[in-house]
């Protein structure tokens, strides 16, 4: 009996064809370049062109990671990271339905605070969204001081421009996988979800995007100077200029570097300055958080109760005084009335554990709530609040995923989730998140004045939104 064998598939695209793979129905084409490499003459550059090619192009491994370092101390056992060395860094990966026809497509950006994270993670695997009849696609950008670095005689927001290419290369070139250029939507977590923020404000990004997703993302861009105060504490470490003649003379490894030196003891809500996006006229005119209200795009945006526990374990936590809460509470400029209703709210909670939820509030809800109720286009709000039984993380940072891939599974969501995470609850966000990527609507109401929210646990419900009191009190 004769074996079958199956034909790679192919795509004919604007730079050449590519050669995929094939398995159960699904076509993946790996490490595509959407841009040139961003090093040599085109570092600290905006994104250029990729060059064409000769033949056919294998696209069965994924491109090369941009440079970063792994994720440092007991987080780092949580957030793996993969390193593949190169440097055509600015690819896209696609996983198209093998009859793919004028279908949805879904553009994934990861995480990582805008200076780690690689669409190369087993997690970010676009399979589930395949099969489901979405044209799935993830893309790498320029992280850390290669992206957002605030120098002199360089552009801004590098990173978030290689976002923006990517978007412009999908709507291209997106056909040629099946997908329909009139029906993107952008999806993203953490940074990602800041990134795609990002291209909402930009005029020229949102005229490619149908529909987008933000999970715990900043929505907040900095004046120059405040977004500019890392890359001036890394010049001075480095002794030289914060320029790009200067920059550009070092290295990626060396640059690296300097920010573990900068960084060491930090974290997202405390220590050295982060990477962060610049209000800038010719890449991002105007803070995201200021723009998102007033356009007309439907929006799916929540987080997670517990955000904080992702980057404090329970020793951290532990050693957070009264003395420290009333210090952020003064610098963040949080009533004192705000405090009491957060006791309320979480009853024998440690100051640690109040400072924790004040602080991600301010960051994350309070910013995400205030724009669902300004907004008069279709805007979904979520909270994801199922407890992890590892480390105490409880409904930590970037627990959903695993859900939202629906890929419990896979060792980079067991990390945060553990083996027994309940499978009917991924199931349950999956689908929403198809049936927003498809019809614009994940299964529950608007926000709207009764601010219904969608609260995904053991038992989902669809409820007015949860610690409201607080939370008014809280500054915007």
């Amino acid at each position: 009996m004769a074996l079958m064998t199956t034909t790679p598939p192919t795509a004919i695209l604007s730079g050449g064809i590519v050669r995929g793979t094939l398995d159960a129905g699904v076509r993946r084409f790996l490490g595509i370049p959407y841009a040139a490499a961003p090093f040599g003459s085109n570092r600290f550059r905006a994104p250029q062109p990729a060059a064409a090619w000769d033949g056919i192009r294998e696209a069965v491994d994924f491109g090369p990671t941009p440079p970063q370092l792994p994720y440092p101390g007991p987080i780092g056992e949580l957030l793996g990271s993969v390193r593949i060395d190169g440097d055509d860094i600015l690819t896209a990966n696609v996983w198209a339905p093998e009859d793919a026809a004028a279908a949805p497509v879904l553009l994934w950006i990861h995480g990582g605070a805008l200076e780690r994270g690689t669409a190369a993670l087993g997690l970010y695997d676009g399979t589930r969204f395949a099969r489901a009849g979405i044209v799935f696609v993830s893309i790498n950008y320029r992280l850390g001081s290669e992206g957002f670095s605030v120098l002199d005689g360089a552009p801004r927001n590098l990173g978030l421009e290689d976002a923006a290419a990517a978007l412009s290369w999908i709507h291209r070139e997106v056909e040629a996988f099946g997908g329909d250029p009139t029906r993107i939507t952008v999806m993203g977590e953490s940074a990602g979800g800041a990134i795609v923020a990002g291209l909402l404000a930009k005029e020229t990004s949102r005229a490619l995007i149908a529909r987008a997703i933000i999970e715990s993302g900043p929505l907040e861009a900095q004046t120059p100077r405040k977004a500019g105060r890392i890359s001036v504490q890394l010049a001075k470490r480095l002794g030289v200029r914060p320029d790009r003649e200067a920059f550009a003379d070092i290295s990626p490894d060396s640059l690296l570097e300097a920010r573990r030196q900068h960084a060491a003891g930090s974290s997202p809500l405390g220590g050295a300055p982060g990477f962060q996006f610049a209000i800038d006229a010719e890449t991002l005119p105007r803070s995201p958080h200021e723009v998102l209200p007033e356009i007309d795009t439907p929006l799916l945006i929540g987080s997670n109760t517990d955000e904080y526990r992702l980057w404090f374990p329970p020793a951290a936590l532990d050693g957070i005084s009264e003395l420290k809460l009333l210090a952020a509470r003064l610098a963040l400029r949080i009533p004192r009335a705000a405090v009491r209703a957060y006791r309320a709210e979480f009853p024998g909670a440690s100051t640690g554990e109040i400072f924790g939820q004040l602080a991600t509030d301010v960051l994350l809800r309070a910013p995400l709530t205030r724009l669902a109720q300004k907004r008069t286009a279709p805007t979904y709000v979520y909270e994801f609040a199922w407890n992890s039984p590892v480390r105490d993380l409880r409904a930590a940072h970037a627990l959903e995923l695993g859900f939202v891939f629906d890929r419990l599974d896979d060792p980079e969501a067991q990390r945060l989730a553990g083996p027994d995470a309940p499978r009917e609850l991924a199931a349950e966000m999956h689908a929403s998140w198809i049936a927003f990527v498809k019809t614009g609507d994940p299964g529950w109401p608007v926000f709207g004045p009764e601010r219904r929210t969608r609260v995904f646990d053991t038992i989902s419900a669809t409820v007015p939104q949860r610690r409201a009191a607080g939370l008014d009190l809280l500054p915007g």
